[in-house]
């Protein structure tokens, strides 16, 4: 039997199906309790309050620490097992340290600066690569949904990630922002470093217009770095959410968990397999880039 016959009746079986199961139980499936927006709302596990700051331990904390406990030890691990014949995970390391290094870092920056600054970038990829990874995995952080094993309420399991909420890529972006305003500064004194913004040879009564213009895009880097990030993993959160079965709930449609399931299972190979590591590769980056037009000789 051919592939695209194949194809043919596993779509003919899928369709069947729809329609088979809209015919049994039409509208069944309505919920009016359910709100998407419950799924990423941060309840306090332990509330903290200091000075009238709220420091409170919640699902977005938890991530974050998970995130830096298998950043740091996945690292040390490794560091501790180099090997003259490197296995498959060394071989993997390597690789990956060959991309933060030669084409993310030196890529973009002098030699001097790569050596600098490779920590910092290579820290960041590997930070937020494996903080978008473990946000795609099932957890039991969901104390809003609470399951009942044998008597005992536990929270019920779910997909979050701590870069899908906007003040952990904001905290990164500004890092990076006030890292490169300095190193820059040092690396040719305030007032040559804004004036490396206006290119060469620019008409003296066009320079403040420029100038004006280069703030507002250096101020809007903080946004479009830190958006950028939140904005990917929180629509590919939220695709997931709505295809494994949240629209068949809110339209009142249980068939439409059969007709959007696979769709889920697509978004989620996809988020997983290629968003999650090149949303860390773009903001590693843009980090270098931002870092290679601070400090280079040439300005614009």
């Amino acid at each position: 039997m051919s592939v695209k016959r194949i194809l043919l009746i596993g779509f003919g079986i899928y369709i069947g199906g729809a329609i088979l199961l809209l015919a049994l139980f039409g509208s069944e499936g309505e919920n009016e309790e359910f709100q998407p927006q419950e799924e990423f709302r941060l309840d306090p596990w332990i509330e903290i309050n200091i000075g009238g700051l709220d420091m409170s331990i919640n699902r977005a904390v938890f991530y974050l620490f998970l995130a830096c406990v298998l950043t740091s030890g996945a690292m040390v691990y490794i560091a501790r097992r180099m090997q003259q014949r490197p296995n498959k995970v060394q071989t993997a390391v390597e690789t990956l340290y060959n991309l933060t290094y030669n084409t993310i870092t030196r890529g973009n920056m002098s030699e001097q600066m790569s050596k600098k600054w490779f920590p910092f970038v290579a820290t960041l990829f590997f930070f937020i690569w494996i903080s978008n990874l473990i946000g795609y995995l099932p957890l039991p952080t969901n104390t809003h949904e609470k399951v009942n094993i044998f008597g005992v309420e536990l929270p019920s399991f779910a997909i979050y990630a701590a870069t899908a909420n906007l003040s952990v890529p904001l905290v990164l972006t500004l890092v990076v922002w006030f890292s490169y305003q300095v190193e820059g500064v040092r690396a040719k004194g305030f007032v040559p470093y804004v004036k490396s913004w206006i290119p060469k040879g620019t008409p003296k009564a066009m320079r403040p217009f420029l100038l004006v213009i280069e703030i507002i895009s250096q101020t809007v880097r903080i946004i479009s770095l830190s958006v950028r990030l939140f904005a990917n993993i929180l629509a590919g959160h939220l695709l997931i959410l709505f295809m494994g079965g949240g629209l068949g709930v809110i339209l009142g449609l249980a068939v439409l968990g059969w007709i959007t399931f696979p769709l889920a299972l697509v978004f989620f190979i996809f988020e997983v397999v290629l968003v999650a590591t090149l949303q860390a590769f773009i903001f590693a980056t843009l980090t270098s880039i931002y870092f290679g037009e601070a400090t280079s000789a040439e300005g614009h």
